[in-house]
């Protein structure tokens, strides 16, 4: 109509610069109403279907003054000098929320929207359209995207939030995941669902007030489980206080944001981060992983080259024991006659080497059932099964060596054996009484390994002999043993502290030399305990077994033994004599000759690691307050009470008073094993059956473990404070060792390894290299070490677990503190080193 005014149909002149004036007013109110309109449609549809006009006047309070503030002459929607992913948060909302859409609809698709506000878009800011498309193209799929970059009443934006803590975490990935689905999170190509799920969430929006405190919550528990908690805690909190300042201005007008998802809404600054998460839960890895990879590959290859592992060449091969396989040492002995070449002889330098596995390995059978049958590849001997098997020690059955239960004094089974002993001296009352026992020349220890039905812990040794791999039958059967010997030297353990002492045939001359060796039984078996003794000459006539049992009756009276029983098993055809240690010196004072003599008041029954037998007695503690005076309490009362022996005006190991120590260190392993170990490290404790502490301090570690079906080898080492007596006061177990020096076990001896603060006072004195070699060697394969110690000397365990190709569970560092999970692999090299001192 203005046209037709001003046209020549009218024949009308007009002044020109009026046509002119009224022409550029015209055309200038035509482009502000066409800017309105665009600048309408650019903030207004970001908000819900169902908003009312209240919320759509928030939300663009929220956006506008945030551009205009910082570049007041640009578009509302420009933007700015804003974070560029802020940005891309706002004008992608239009494509999902159509202000026209009905609550009534929701069947409508998001992506029938999104073309519609594509095609506004470019008129209005080609730069910014330019600037998202190559960030949104390689990363989300169209169907992603009109999901992902909702605003916060779509339930949906849950999924980009959680994405942002898979960034901070990546360990939470699969927890947040359900937690997208549980909370009103969709698929990213499930668009009609999504749809819904918006009206659902406005509903909620107005029942669930403040949404803040709910969100919090729910970030904190899905961010708190990875292996960094401490940095992905510190992460969520810096995001929760950037969002702060927003949500309160939300919340003041009456707007809760996500409700239906409970997760709170990223600022624009934190947006690049999600996205880039939500892209590893794609088809594609981000560059980050796909570096991360090839550098802990590296990384590892690397540690290799360091390290230089090389497998043993050795003559014992699998079965190779560097302290008692050493026989450049034991060539050059001069006597063999007390056992000489069966005890410990260590190289001067700790090998350094890996010892192979047998071919055909396999992970061993789980306990119970591998205490009557193991794999035949796994401990490939059958020399022992034809030597020993009509007296049904072992047997080769197919693929497996089975144990029927019986010994040489026990054909017809362990079980009844060990009724029998119990008939014949009512007060060995096993399992309560008569709790930690030695048995001296075990065989396969099915003595010991029946006496757990009985809830008796049984310390078993035998040498390496000719009896082939018998300790390493015992350990692969989940019956604890060492490799050792009565010879030249006292026995690894404290004295008087085994309830009892047991030898079925053990093959131990007790009565020559003055009974030195017994007399070590004596020194080692606690006053009032008991020597059960099944041999020969207990039950047979023979000319030889007459002339020992005469000495040993001599020899047992003037040690002022009482014998107090001698019974036969029909069943098994056996005699057992049953001698008792006294509890006082009374016999000691009386005797006419004092052979075997009393040891010197400097002799201390402790020492034991290296020192020299000796044909002499120690008196029994008389003081009630002296260890030993008085017997232990009944199992299981004894392994949390305090010992009667440690006195508070005593200081502890860890400082505080004596009795004060011993608890808090209960307690502390008590919670660390509950809390952690059992549920918090990725271990399967029914795998788990032979397991040791490699520097036990009270026991609190192995007594933490009481009601698993697992048994624990305390280690004290020599340069600790000798706490191993303690431990056998709880009724518990354990023995000295250097581990500057290998262990008298065989290789795969044990399924898991604990050492609390062990390397980095051990790695002052020796190779770590080494001690991480004997690791190695008595670990079973899939067998797992934790380590709690400093954290350059966990860094440092690390690398060489990575270079062995040993899987690492876990880490975690605090306060210069740090604890090491791994998992050793079967991998072994391909280089071997040839150990001349090994070869026989």
């Amino acid at each position: 109509m203005a046209l037709g005014k001003y046209s020549r149909v009218d024949n009308r002149r007009q002044n020109s610069s009026y046509c002119s004036t009224v022409t550029i007013t015209v055309f200038v109110g035509l482009c502000l109403v066409g800017v309105w309109m665009m600048t309408s449609s650019s903030v207004v549809p970001g908000q819900s279907v169902d908003v009312p006009a209240q919320e759509n006047k928030n939300e663009v309070k929220q956006q506008v003054p945030e551009s205009n503030e910082i570049n007041p002459k640009q578009p509302e929607d420009s933007p700015g000098d804003l974070p560029e992913d802020a940005t891309q948060g706002d004008s992608s909302t239009p494509e999902e929320k159509p202000e026209e859409i009905p609550e009534e609809k929701p069947e409508e698709k998001p992506e029938e929207k999104l073309e519609e506000k594509q095609e506004e878009k470019p008129e209005e800011k080609p730069e910014e359209k330019q600037e998202e498309k190559p960030e949104e193209k390689p990363e989300e799929k169209p169907e992603e995207k009109s999901n992902e970059d909702t605003k916060s009443d779509d339930g949906s934006t849950t999924e980009t939030q959680n994405g942002g803590t898979n960034a901070e975490d990546a360990d939470t990935k699969i927890n947040n995941g359900e937690t997208n689905t549980k909370d009103g999170g969709t698929k990213p190509d499930d668009g009609e669902s999504n749809a819904a799920g918006q009206g659902d969430s406005e509903k909620n929006s107005t029942e669930k007030k403040p949404g803040t405190d709910e969100t919090e919550t729910k970030l904190d528990e899905n961010t708190g489980e990875g292996e960094d908690g401490e940095t992905g805690n510190d992460k969520i909190d810096e995001k929760v206080d950037q969002k702060d300042s927003k949500e309160a201005d939300k919340s003041s007008d009456g707007q809760a944001n996500n409700q239906g998802s409970g997760e709170l809404l990223p600022s624009g600054a934190q947006s690049e981060l999600l996205n880039e998460t939500t892209t590893q839960s794609g088809s594609w890895s981000t560059q980050a992983a796909e570096s991360k990879n090839e550098k802990e590959t590296q990384k590892s290859s690397n540690q290799q080259g360091r390290y230089n592992w090389k497998l043993c060449n050795v003559t014992a091969g699998p079965d190779y024991i560097p302290c008692l396989d050493n026989w450049q040492k034991i060539r050059s002995l001069h006597s063999t006659k007390h056992y000489e070449h069966r005890e410990r002889h260590c190289p001067e330098e700790p090998p350094t080497c890996l010892v192979p596995l047998p071919e055909g390995y396999k992970r061993p059978i789980e306990w119970p059932t591998s205490r009557e049958k193991i794999w035949y590849h796994n401990v490939p001997h059958t020399k022992l099964a034809q030597i020993k098997g009509h007296q049904n020690w072992v047997k080769v059955t197919g693929e497996f060596l089975t144990f029927p239960g019986g010994g040489t004094q026990f054909k017809h089974g362990a079980l009844h054996y060990i009724d029998f002993i119990s008939e014949s001296v009512p007060d060995i009352v096993w399992g309560k009484q008569t709790r930690v026992i030695l048995d001296v020349g075990c065989g396969v220890a099915s003595f010991g390994g029946y006496l757990f039905d009985r809830d008796v812990l049984t310390m078993s040794f035998a040498p390496k002999d000719e009896h082939e791999a018998q300790v390493q039958f015992a350990l692969e059967r989940g019956i604890p043993a060492i490799s050792a010997v009565m010879g030249t030297k006292r026995l690894p353990y404290p004295g008087r502290v085994f309830d009892a002492v047991h030898c079925a045939r053990c093959r131990v001359p007790w009565h020559i030399e003055g009974g030195k060796l017994l007399l070590e039984l004596n020194r080692v078996l606690r006053p009032g305990g008991f020597f059960v003794w099944s041999a020969t000459p207990v039950y047979q006539k023979l000319a030889e077994d007459v002339e020992i049992w005469q000495a040993m009756t001599e020899l047992t009276k003037t040690m002022c033994w009482e014998l107090v029983s001698i019974n036969k098993d029909t069943i098994n055809g056996v005699g057992v004599a049953t001698y008792r240690k006294p509890t006082s010196n009374d016999c000691y004072e009386q005797r006419s000759k004092q052979e075997p003599p009393l040891c010197e008041a400097s002799d201390d029954p402790n020492a034991a690691w290296n020192v020299p037998l000796q044909a002499c007695m120690h008196k029994v503690p008389v003081d009630s307050l002296e260890r030993g005076s008085q017997w232990p309490e009944q199992w299981p009362a004894r392994l949390g009470k305090t010992p009667y022996w440690m006195l508070s005006s005593q200081v502890g190991v860890y400082g505080k008073p004596a009795p004060e120590d011993f608890t808090a260190d209960y307690e502390h392993w008590k919670r660390v094993v509950s809390n952690s170990y059992l549920n918090g490290i990725g271990i399967n404790w029914s795998s788990v059956r032979n397991a040791m502490d490699m520097r036990s301090v009270y026991g609190g570690f192995a007594a933490a473990l009481k009601d698993l079906n697992v048994w624990v080898m305390n280690v004290i080492t020599v340069d600790s404070p000798d706490t191993l007596p303690i431990i056998y006061e709880r009724g518990l177990f354990g023995i000295y060792h250097d581990w500057c020096e290998s262990f008298s076990t065989y290789p795969r001896s044990y399924d898991l390894l604990h050492a609390d603060h062990l390397f980095s006072k051990v790695k002052k004195r020796c190779s770590m290299v080494a001690v991480f070699a004997e690791v190695d060697r008595i670990l079973r394969p899939e067998g797992k070490l934790i380590v709690r110690d400093n954290v350059e000397t966990i860094n440092e365990l690390e690398n060489m677990a990575r270079s062995m190709q040993w899987e690492v569970r876990m880490t975690y560092s605090k306060d210069k503190e740090g604890l090491l999970c791994v998992q050793k692999s079967m991998w072994r090299p391909s280089e071997s080193e040839t150990l001349t001192y090994a070869i026989a």
